[in-house]
C-alpha cells in the first residue's frame, strides 16, 4: 500500500504493547524512508487503527481481507506480484521468515501443500461482501471485529458498551 499498512497481530499481557510496536515501526520506518528521501515528517495518514477481532470466527477472514488489499488498489493483479505481503509466505513463494500460522490456516489442511492450496481457494472466495463490509467498518472505526456474542462478552468484561450502532436516535419502538 501506498500511504498505509495492514498488520495483524496479537498483543502480550502487556495492554500498550501494540501502541508500543506501532510508536516502533512509524519512527523507525519515518527515519529510514526520510533519510533515503530527503524529506521530514511522518509516513503514513493519522494514527493508527486497531480493531480487536474475534479470532475462531473472523481472524482468517481478516488476514483475506488485508491480502486482497493490493489487488483492490490496483497495485498488482496477482497477488504473487505484491512483495510486502505474508501471502507470500503463506503460499510458499518465499521461505517463512516472520509469519506466524494461525489456527484458522492450520485448519485448512493436514499437510502444508494442502492448506497452501486451500488457502489460495479460500482466498479467490471473495463473493461475502457483508464480512468484507464488516471488517472495513470495524477497522475504520476502530471497533470490534466479531459477532454480536463475542461484543456482548467484550462489553460485560469492560463494562462498557462498545457495539457499532448507527448515527443518531433510534426511531421510536426501535429501543
Amino acid at each position: 500500500m501506498t500511504n498505509h499498512i495492514h498488520i495483524i497481530a496479537e498483543p502480550t499481557d502487556d495492554a500498550m504493547s501494540l501502541s508500543t510496536l506501532m510508536k516502533r515501526v512509524n519512527g523507525r520506518q519515518s527515519a529510514y524512508v526520510n533519510k533515503l528521501e530527503g524529506r521530514s515528517g511522518s509516513l503514513w495518514e493519522g494514527r493508527y487503527k486497531a480493531s480487536p477481532i474475534q479470532k475462531d470466527e473472523y481472524l482468517l477472514a481478516c488476514i483475506r481481507y488485508v491480502e486482497l488489499n493490493p489487488m483492490k488498489a490496483g497495485i498488482v493483479t496477482v497477488l504473487d506480484d505484491y512483495p510486502w505481503s505474508s501471502y507470500r509466505e503463506r503460499v510458499g513463494l518465499k521461505d517463512r521468515d516472520i509469519l506466524d500460522l494461525d489456527s484458522g490456516y492450520q485448519s485448512l489442511g493436514h499437510t502444508e501443500k494442502d492448506r497452501r492450496h486451500h488457502y489460495r481457494q479460500y482466498l479467490s472466495d471473495t463473493s461475502n461482501s457483508k464480512e468484507t463490509a464488516l471488517i472495513s467498518e470495524s477497522l475504520q472505526r476502530n471497533q470490534l471485529t466479531g459477532n454480536h456474542r463475542f461484543i456482548d462478552e467484550i462489553e460485560i468484561r469492560i463494562g462498557l458498551r462498545v457495539e457499532n450502532r448507527g448515527r443518531g436516535r433510534p426511531r421510536q419502538g426501535e429501543q
